[in-house]
């Protein structure tokens, strides 16, 4: 199973040595004048919990989005994927819609359908939307409808899962979707979701570790040696923090039974591909000259 170590820094795209996750809100705030080159692979999310806050859904219509990922795919590079802009189920989205779960559905692939017809060079990737286990055959039904064999593509998004990844219903969707044939990317998976589920899914990505970074923070206020791990002291941000990211991504690796591919990455000084990724930072070493650096982000940025 691939892995995507989540962010919202983008930046990190041109320090990071392993595959990232990044959303599409973070890089039209962060990054409108100039992009980043990305040093690993990685892949976009619509940020569709954020985007859709009313029955209107996404600010960006289909044209818009279609060249924003154009737009960042030729700019950053190295792009694996990206997210169509699919419609959540969770009844707390629903809410705010005042739509049904059919409709999000359609609407959700209506969005793959026009953003391949509007950019076929980008891979983009379906999402099946859902709440209840037959309502994600039903989606599958829906593209097959609409012409789209959903086994016949390298990936294929579960989501309004991410949120009770843990529980045994979840895993039961998963499992019985896996078993179809479809390889399955799952969004925003925590420790507990992937134990469960590592073997049932193609891919998966999360950001869990900037959220309980940050709880971790507010509940060590006030004691006398506050810390994250260890006795060491915690980072100014741990939200935001490389180490407390690579730190937690260790874990995903043990607990989830993943194996991380290591990232080849070529030095800026002399252009050797013998580069040494580090263990618990994103800073680089080079074999060949000796040369080592860090944060590579452009001021512009």
């Amino acid at each position: 199973m691939k892995f995507y170590l989540g962010t919202h820094e983008p930046t990190w795209l041109n320090r990071s040595h392993r595959p990232l996750f990044v959303s599409a809100v973070r890089l039209r705030a962060r990054c409108v004048r100039k992009l980043p080159t990305a040093r690993v692979p990685w892949a976009l999310d619509s940020g569709g919990f954020s985007c859709i806050q009313g029955p209107d859904g996404y600010a960006q219509k289909a044209p818009e989005y279609a060249a924003e990922v154009r737009r960042w795919a030729e700019g950053i590079g190295l792009m694996d994927w990206a997210a169509v802009q699919d419609w959540m189920c969770e009844p707390v989205k629903l809410a705010l819609t005042g739509k049904s779960v059919r409709e999000h559905q359609e609407l959700t692939v209506q969005s793959y359908l026009d953003l391949r017809a509007l950019a076929p060079e980008i891979p983009w990737v379906p999402v099946l939307q859902g709440f209840a286990r037959d309502e994600y055959h039903r989606c599958a039904e829906l593209y097959a409808a609409a012409g789209v064999e959903l086994r016949e593509l390298g990936l294929v998004g579960i989501g309004s899962v991410c949120r009770r990844e843990h529980t045994g219903e979840a895993e039961a969707i998963i499992r019985e979707l896996a078993a179809t044939g479809l390889r399955l990317h799952g969004f925003g998976f925590k420790l507990s979701g992937l134990e469960r589920c590592a073997d049932a899914l193609a891919s998966a990505d999360s950001l869990a570790w900037s959220d309980g970074a940050r709880r971790a923070a507010r509940a060590g206020r006030g004691k006398k040696t506050p810390s994250l791990f260890g006795c060491a002291p915690p980072a100014k941000s741990p939200q935001n923090s490389p180490a407390v990211a690579l730190e937690w991504m260790d874990r995903v690796q043990v607990r989830g039974g993943i194996k991380a591919e290591p990232q080849l990455a070529v030095c800026p000084f002399c252009e050797s591909g013998d580069v040494v990724p580090p263990l618990s930072s994103l800073d680089w070493c080079c074999a060949n000259c000796g040369e080592a650096w860090g944060d590579l982000r452009d001021p512009d940025l």
